[in-house]
């Protein structure tokens, strides 16, 4: 399945997205990972035009800057990659614990390992919105919320696409 495939079915189609949890774990990284470029982009965009003030907060840190020159881009990319990359997979790690607890509470058959993937697709909306969110500088405090509440609504509608636990007969004495 190509990337855009998943991309189109993570958005409108939660039945795909619960048998997402099927998928190769290479290519549910892969996948995430397309997503760990675009914030990185994102965010190394906004650091080079000014949009995101780093140093401004201390004057030794200003003054490192001016010393290392031209190498403090390469670096600042590749700490953010790192920033993004870890941020991602907790989330992603996180959303997989919430979605086990969805599972339970709707009686439904599923691994952890499962609802990682399906978790790992279905970020594709929070994270479109974080970064809408972060474009247009809402304030912090509210992004996480809301793309926490959007990711929750998407697990819950893959969830209910999930296999139903078998159900176990009582004996009478």
């Amino acid at each position: 399945m190509k990337n855009y495939q998943l991309f189109l079915a993570s958005i409108f189609e939660p039945k795909k997205l619960a048998a997402f949890r099927l998928l190769p774990i290479g290519k549910v990284f892969q996948y995430v990972f397309l997503f760990v470029i675009l914030s990185t982009l994102v965010s190394f965009i906004r650091f080079l035009t000014g949009d995101i003030d780093l140093f401004g907060a201390s004057q030794e840190l200003i003054d490192y800057a001016a010393t290392v020159g031209g190498l403090l881009y390469p670096m600042a990319f590749v700490l953010q990659l790192v920033i993004s990359t870890f941020y991602l997979f907790i989330r992603v790690s996180f959303f997989g614990l919430v979605g086990l607890g969805i599972l339970k509470l709707f009686k439904r058959r599923g691994e952890y390992r499962h609802m990682w993937r399906t978790s790992a697709i279905s970020i594709t909306v929070p994270i479109l919105v974080s970064l809408v969110l972060d474009i247009v500088h809402v304030v912090n405090s509210f992004n996480f919320p809301i793309t926490a509440t959007l990711h929750t609504i998407y697990l819950v509608l893959a969830a209910n696409y999930y296999p139903k636990q078998p159900q176990t007969k009582v004996k009478q004495a």
